[in-house]
C-alpha cells in the first residue's frame, strides 16, 4: 500500500494530539500530579500485558544492570519530574503552547548529545536548532492581544509561570531521552523499546509513591480516583498516547527513515491548532500559526 509509513505517522501524531486533550481535561478536574500516577498505573498494566503476549514475561528482568540503572534514572527525570512540569503547563497555558515549548526537546536533546555524548552536527542542523527556538519564541513572546474583530473565541494568556513549567517539562524530556539512549545501547544494538519504556514507567511510579507518602497527599489521589470522569479521561489518554502512540511511532520506523519519521512526529504543535480553535474555542493568531510551522521546519532541518 503506497504511503503506508506516512499514514501511520499521521495516525501517531493524531494519537498524541488527542491524548493531550484528555490529559489536560483530567488535570483540570483533579490536578496534574494525581493524573500522573493514574496515567502511569494504566500504562504499566498495558505494557505488562504487551510484554507478556510478546515475550512471555511481564517484567524485563533479562535486561542488563546498566540498562536498568540509566532507564530508571531516565524515568525519574522524564516521567516523574518532567511530566509533573508538563501537566501543570497544560493546565496553565493550554496544550497548544505547552506542546510547542515541548518541541524544543529535540534541539535540546541534540545539544546535550553534542556536549556529553560526542555527537556531531553539521551546519544545517545547527540552523535547525536556531529556527526551532525562533519559532517557539515567536509564539511565547506574542503579546496577549484581543482579536481585531469581535469574536466568541477566548484569548489564552501565556503566563511566565506557564512558560517556565513548559520549559521544565521540555528539559525533563530531553535529559530523559539522552539517559534512555545511554541505557538502551549495547554492543549488539539497541534493547527493546517497550521493555525500556516499562522500566522508565516503573521508576517514575515508585517516585510518585514516595512523593505522595512523604507529602501526605494520598487524599488527593483518592479524591482523583473517585472522580470517574477524570479517571476515564486519563485511561483513554494513556491508551491512545503513551501506549498506542509509542507502538505506532516504532512501527513508522519500519517504513520511513528516522529523520522523516521524527519530522512527522514533530507536527503535534501544528495539529493541535485546530483542536484549540474548535474544541477549546481559543483565538489563535496568524503569528502563532507561523511560529508553530517555523518550529516544525527547524526540527525538519535538525533531522536531515
Amino acid at each position: 500500500m503506497p504511503y503506508t509509513g506516512e499514514l501511520i505517522a499521521i495516525a501517531t501524531v493524531f494519537c498524541w494530539t488527542i491524548s493531550v486533550q484528555f490529559f489536560e481535561a483530567a488535570s483540570k478536574r483533579v490536578g496534574a500530579t494525581p493524573v500522573n500516577i493514574i496515567r502511569l498505573t494504566v500504562a504499566l498494566i498495558l505494557f505488562s500485558l504487551l510484554l507478556f503476549f510478546r515475550h512471555g514475561y511481564i517484567l524485563p528482568l533479562n535486561l542488563p544492570a546498566h540498562a536498568w540503572f540509566y532507564l530508571s534514572l531516565s524515568g525519574v527525570v522524564g516521567f516523574f519530574i518532567g511530566d509533573i512540569f508538563l501537566f501543570k503547563a497544560l493546565v496553565e497555558i493550554g496544550p497548544r503552547v505547552a506542546m510547542l515549548i515541548f518541541s524544543l526537546s529535540a534541539p535540546t536533546t541534540a545539544l546535550i548529545g553534542w556536549l556529553f555524548l560526542d555527537e556531531i552536527y553539521v551546519l544545517h542542523q545547527w540552523v535547525g536548532m536556531f529556527v526551532t527556538l525562533l519559532g517557539v519564541g515567536i509564539v511565547i513572546l506574542e503579546r496577549n492581544q484581543k482579536a481585531l474583530k469581535p469574536s466568541k473565541l477566548k484569548i489564552r494568556d501565556i503566563s511566565l509561570k506557564g512558560v517556565l513549567l513548559g520549559f521544565g517539562g521540555m528539559l525533563g524530556q530531553a535529559c530523559g531521552y539522552v539517559l534512555s539512549k545511554t541505557g538502551m545501547q549495547t554492543e549488539s544494538g539497541y534493547l527493546d523499546a517497550f521493555s525500556a519504556t516499562q522500566i522508565r514507567a516503573i521508576a517514575a511510579f515508585l517516585c510518585f509513591l514516595v512523593f505522595f507518602t512523604v507529602t501526605g497527599k494520598w487524599g488527593n489521589v483518592k479524591a482523583a480516583v473517585r472522580n470517574t470522569t477524570a479517571v476515564l479521561f486519563t485511561a483513554i489518554a494513556s491508551a491512545i498516547g503513551p501506549f498506542l502512540g509509542v507502538s505506532l511511532s516504532l512501527l513508522v520506523l519500519h517504513y520511513l527513515t528516522t529523520g522523516v519519521a521524527s519530522t512527522f512526529l514533530a507536527l503535534v504543535p501544528v495539529f493541535i491548532i485546530p483542536f484549540s480553535i474548535f474544541i477549546h474555542k481559543e483565538h489563535v493568531s496568524i503569528r502563532a500559526v507561523a511560529g508553530a510551522v517555523t518550529a516544525v521546519f527547524g526540527i525538519y532541518l535538525l533531522m536531515l
